[in-house]
């Protein structure tokens, strides 16, 4: 073969794999997004059509709360059809099902609704899943064939959280973490309340700890040099090492009915913040030898705090949804306000109504993207000095208390019934 035709070739191939990546763009493989801090360096759009970013598809979905993962070509989301929990994956260019797998039995909650809420996990070959009931699976992301399954109250004596009532279960709403090679999870009894897994074999790396559970997802961190996992109980804040479960320190957090929120970690500062009279607080982490302590920064009371969105930090400012139950009403109630909060000292820089307390917000290209809990997409600049609106666009109305995804210079947004993707190169 001449040179000249090689050299055009690979120039062909060079130009498919660079096509390729530029189609999927960064994943957004798990909750929270590929950093698990609700950020991407994906690059979008910082100036909308009037008439809003182009709708690629809209599909039929099933009543759920958690949102949408992207990898390789594919959307996965966990939904309630016919009081199942199933996992759902769509092709992301067209919005066609691909597969479905069904997890287990769902719920129904009258003040929130039908359906799981949780957010699978994806490291691209593999689809993780953590059901209402506490069922861990692992899937083929190609055709959604089971690889391997843990009921974690069988095995581990797992419990759910109940309501205050007793009578009503919310159950598990926390999210599979996916770190490294293994899938961290609460759920287990005695002893076992935190559960590390190996993300291909499903064998049981650690457990331990003995707490009662909430509904927020555990994050990964590195404090100090230390790799670890920090998880919001019942009790509080508890850090354990990632590749042991040792545990590092704690940070006690008063509890009442709910927690969602995940916490959030930025340089040697954790924030943590719940609705039901609970609250808001900063603390700083740090280590002395072996020895780790904690030291509480601010507090602030009830209702600054976030109902079970999680704000978005960037260059030491938090940007998120404070309210509770503060829902978008149109015509009657604007709902809950967007803020930006200095994450130092808890100073309020500015403060915007009209996105209810079921929105919110990740952080794309160095901007705030919000979803307000009625279906508006809106892009903020993220400064502390002001509020500026850069782009708006209701593409879905309904009950939209869910995050949305950006993958391949696509915005995935969704509602209870519908999803939707779009263009935002």
């Amino acid at each position: 073969m001449k040179r000249e035709t090689v050299c055009r070739s690979w120039r062909w191939v060079c130009l498919a794999v660079l096509g390729g990546a530029a189609l999927f763009g960064a994943d957004w493989p798990q909750y929270r997004g590929p950093n698990c801090d609700g950020s991407t360096p994906e690059t979008i759009l910082a100036a909308w059509p009037p008439e809003g970013p182009k709708v690629l598809w809209k599909a039929p979905l099933g009543e759920s709360f958690g949102s949408f993962v992207i990898s390789g070509g594919r959307a996965f989301i966990l939904i309630a059809r016919g009081g199942d929990e199933v996992c759902l994956a769509l092709d992301t260019q067209t919005g066609t099902p691909l597969w479905t797998y069904r997890l287990g039995n769902t719920i129904f909650e009258k003040m929130g609704g039908e359906g799981p809420r949780s957010t699978p996990a994806t490291d691209g070959g593999k689809v993780y899943l953590l059901g209402t009931y506490l069922t861990l699976a692992c899937l083929n992301a190609g055709d959604g064939k089971e690889l391997w399954k843990h009921d974690l109250p069988k095995e581990f004596g797992g419990r759910t959280q109940l309501r205050a009532s007793g009578i009503n279960s919310w159950g598990s709403a926390a999210s599979p973490l996916l770190d490294g090679n293994l899938i961290f999870v609460h759920g287990g009894g005695k002893d076992a309340s935190f559960l590390a897994f190996d993300k291909t074999t499903g064998d049981l790396v650690w457990k331990g700890q003995n707490e009662l559970l909430t509904h927020s997802t555990p994050v990964p961190a590195t404090l100090c040099g230390q790799r670890q996992i920090v998880f919001f109980c019942q009790s509080g804040l508890v850090a354990v090492a990632a590749e042991s479960g040792a545990l590092l320190w704690r940070y006690p957090f008063k509890f009442s009915i709910s927690a969602a929120s995940t916490p959030i970690v930025y340089g040697d500062i954790v924030y943590c913040s719940a609705g039901y009279n609970m609250g808001t607080e900063a603390l700083r982490v740090s280590q002395s030898g072996a020895g780790w302590a904690t030291t509480k920064l601010w507090r602030k009371e009830h209702p600054f705090c976030h109902h079970w969105t999680t704000p978005v930090c960037k260059d030491g400012y938090l940007y998120g949804i404070y309210g509770f139950k503060d829902f978008v009403q149109p015509g009657s109630n604007p709902g809950a306000p967007l803020k930006c909060v200095e994450l130092a000292t808890g100073k309020e820089m500015w403060s915007q109504p009209g996105f209810g307390s079921g929105g919110a917000t990740i952080l794309v290209d160095g901007r705030v993207l919000v979803q307000s809990d009625a279906g508006a997409l809106v892009l903020v600049e993220a400064t502390p000095a002001a509020y500026k609106e850069l782009a708006r666009f209701t593409p879905l109305g309904g009950k939209c208390w869910t995050m949305p995804a950006v993958s391949g210079g696509r915005i995935y947004a969704r509602n209870t019934k519908m999803g939707v993707c779009l263009d935002v190169k």
